[in-house]
């Protein structure tokens, strides 16, 4: 698995928005998700959700979680 800043960050990257964006769409500070992609903080999963939504992603690939089945 992932580091799970690392893949938040990963996902705001791929869609090219600035965290002042994601700021601006989601109402999450953008010094939260600074914290969050640097591994300073985990999010709560309340956030985690807002931002699976936004990016239109499951929170497993939110947070770099692979399923070995």
């Amino acid at each position: 698995m992932a580091n799970y800043g690392e893949e938040i960050k990963y996902q705001r990257l791929l869609r090219n928005k600035t965290l002042l964006q994601v700021e601006h769409d989601t109402g999450i500070s953008n010094s939260n998700l600074s914290r969050w992609e640097s591994g300073k903080v985990i999010p709560s999963i309340d956030f985690c959700v807002i931002l699976a939504d936004y990016y239109s992603i499951t929170l497993d690939e939110l947070i770099g979680r692979e399923i070995n089945k």
